[in-house]
């Protein structure tokens, strides 16, 4: 990892310790739920990157795959194809860190040599067997999320998950991993029912217990509940956010970045306070 790289992930490791940290999401796909299609170029996807920074956004998570349910699964080659352009000019251009959203070794390595300091793998090491290793040469943080193939009604959520992080770290310690480096996000809306999207995020404050840094992703999600389009569903998407920083998250993914830093921040204004 260069030094500019290395002294961009620390520092960013060192915020997540004084929450709140606002994740804004930068889609390169044509077929994500929310906003799939909205960056044709890599000036577009960049121009919308300064946004968010100037809007109090402190991570850029740069994705090339849609991971909804039902999403069709494109090629290393095809990933990379749509994130390298925005990438290279991202990382040079853009002071905040960027981020890459991926579960392939190879677009990681790549985003790594581009610049990228975290990995944000949606199935925690456990889909490609080179990803454990991948990061560990990198050098990059690391975000280890739950998942499931399918939902399965019938189980215990809350022991599946602390059966998968359980394996997704020991996986990261196998390969050299930092603990300091690893991030855990519960996975909310991926495998699960309404129901266990519930029980996974009541499950928060003791997922915390572990001693590593909580991540939630929920923006514009359908078990917030929503009736409209996934935009109409900003209001809940800060509720659920609000709830979680009250559980012990620190890192929000976010479309909505200046709503959220704004309310985050008052949030933890007040919590400092002595209020909340």
């Amino acid at each position: 990892m260069q030094a500019d790289a290395r002294a961009k992930r620390d520092a960013f490791l060192g915020k997540v310790a004084a929450p709140p940290v606002v994740m804004g999401i930068l889609n390169l796909t044509p077929d994500s739920f929310s906003d799939g299609g909205q960056l044709p170029t890599a000036d577009a996807a960049v121009a919308r990157a300064r946004e968010m920074v100037a809007a109090g956004c402190d991570v850029v998570d740069v994705g090339g795959e849609s991971t909804r349910p039902g999403a069709v699964a494109v090629s290393a080659a095809d990933e990379l194809a749509r994130v390298e352009p925005v990438l290279a000019q991202l990382t040079r251009e853009c002071a905040a860190p960027v981020s890459i959203d991926t579960y392939k070794a190879a677009v990681a390595a790549r985003a790594a040599e581009l610049g990228a300091v975290m990995v944000n793998d949606v199935w925690g090491l456990q889909k490609d067997p080179a990803m454990a290793d991948a990061v560990a040469a990198a050098q990059t943080a690391l975000v280890i999320m739950h998942n499931r193939a399918v939902k399965d009604a019938a189980i215990d959520i809350v022991a599946d998950m602390e059966r998968f992080f359980d394996r997704s770290l020991a996986l990261a310690a196998k390969a050299g991993i930092p603990e300091a480096r690893i991030i855990l996000d519960p996975g909310i809306g991926f495998g699960k029912t309404s129901r266990q999207n519930l029980a996974a995020f009541a499950h928060i404050a003791k997922l915390k217990e572990r001693g590593f840094p909580i991540m939630v992703g929920v923006s514009r999600k359908a078990f917030l509940g929503s009736d409209g389009p996934p935009r109409g569903s900003l209001m809940g998407t800060v509720a659920a956010n609000l709830a979680a920083a009250a559980n012990g998250a620190t890192i929000f993914r976010v479309h909505d970045v200046a709503e959220h830093a704004m309310a985050l921040k008052l949030f933890h204004t007040l919590r400092s306070a002595g209020g909340v």
